[in-house]
């Protein structure tokens, strides 16, 4: 308010210093008063004459000049009545001018301006992220901000999966350390550091990274990328039990709806286990999660039969999905059971379908690609 205050004066007095010359008289309204000192001149020469103290030839030259400076300051005062108007005119021009423009000045204002807009320094005018701009450019302003404040957590917590996804793992796991030094430490740090030291190792869950995602268990013993790529370092070393039991573990307490269910899943196939809710298809491969009652019936059937059952429920999914084809959930079940029955040219195929069956629905399609993802599928 101090600042408007301010600004509201010096707007005023800009305005007074323009303004103020036009109400003034241009001379000084003495016409009228000359006239009655000469009338008064002329009696007095009469009075000097009459008494003798002027002879008539001075007294008639005195009359003359007199009546010259009579007759001019005559026509001076006759000049005063539009001297006075025009004298108004201006003053009425300067009342317009001091209370008009400030108020049409402020209208202009409050309907093209942003009064409520606040203060942006200039040094950072220049550094505005425009939407627009490619992704490397903004991380660059990022990168360039924390240069100047390194302590800055918040900011390596934002940059840290930025440069993982951008594949410059190193710089990732560097930017992990220090979101964890300057922003606190935490399950989901350690867990996301230990992935990025994968990401320098090709995917290979390193000493180092299994030691982050041990750190991230110590925190939260129920994280959930800790635990998978717990397991995944254990098939890594050859003990498929091991992975199989501490996936199974991970199905077995987490909810239905759990985004990674299916890339657990399709690990625990892939070293041979049971997947929890499941049956064994023939050969002794998990068969994708069959309704409560198809499992118990499953239970009574032999091999073939059972293979026969869960091979014409998967047939029916895929003709359901033919005709409704805007089923993101059905059509990610039917890529999931052809990969578990080991069929993934039917999956692919499966896979392609959804897409096109979703192609102009952008929330169905993101759905869709982000559920390809959690099934290890390139989205």
């Amino acid at each position: 308010m101090t600042l408007w205050f301010v600004f509201a004066l010096m707007t005023v007095a800009a305005i007074f210093a323009v303004l103020w010359p036009l109400s003034r008289r241009g001379r000084a309204d003495t016409g009228g008063s000359e006239v009655v000192v000469y009338r008064d001149q002329l009696a007095e020469i009469d009075r000097d004459m009459a008494a003798g103290i002027i002879g008539a030839a001075e007294a008639d030259a005195a009359r003359v000049e007199i009546s010259r400076r009579l007759l001019a300051a005559a026509d001076q005062s006759g000049r005063e009545t539009p001297m006075q108007g025009s004298l108004n005119l201006r003053r009425t021009a300067a009342i317009v001018g001091l209370v008009g423009l400030p108020v049409i000045a402020s209208g202009f204002y409050l309907a093209l301006g942003s009064p409520r807009l606040g203060d942006f320094p200039l040094a950072e005018r220049g550094r505005v992220a425009d939407a627009n701009q490619p992704l490397a450019n903004l991380v660059a302003q990022v990168e360039a901000h924390l240069e100047k404040n390194p302590t800055d957590g918040r900011g390596w917590t934002v940059l840290a999966p930025v440069l993982s996804r951008l594949g410059r793992y190193d710089d990732a796991v560097r930017a992990y350390r220090n979101a964890i030094t300057y922003a606190g430490d935490s399950a989901d740090r350690r867990a996301d550091l230990g992935e990025a030291l994968m990401g320098t190792a090709g995917g290979v869950v390193t000493a180092d990274a299994k030691a982050e995602f041990e750190r991230a268990i110590a925190l939260n013993g129920d994280d959930a990328k800790a635990n998978y790529f717990l397991g995944l370092a254990a098939e890594q070393d050859g003990r498929k039990a091991d992975a199989a039991a501490l996936w199974q573990k991970m199905l077995a307490k987490a909810p239905a709806d759990a985004p990674w269910r299916p890339l657990v899943q399709a690990a625990l196939v892939r070293v041979g286990g049971s997947v929890p809710g499941s049956v064994s298809a023939p050969g002794g491969v998990s068969a994708p999660a069959l309704p409560d009652s198809a499992v118990a019936a499953a239970r009574d059937m032999s091999e073939a039969d059972r293979g026969t059952m869960i091979k014409g429920m998967v047939d029916r999914l895929a003709t359901r999905l033919k005709t409704n084809g805007d089923d993101v959930e059905g059509w990610l079940r039917l890529v999931r059971a052809y990969l578990v029955m080991g069929e993934r040219d039917k999956a692919m195929s499966a896979l392609a379908d959804a897409r096109q069956a979703v192609a102009n629905d952008a929330d169905r399609l993101r759905q869709l690609n982000e559920g390809l993802k959690n099934l290890g599928l390139d989205g």
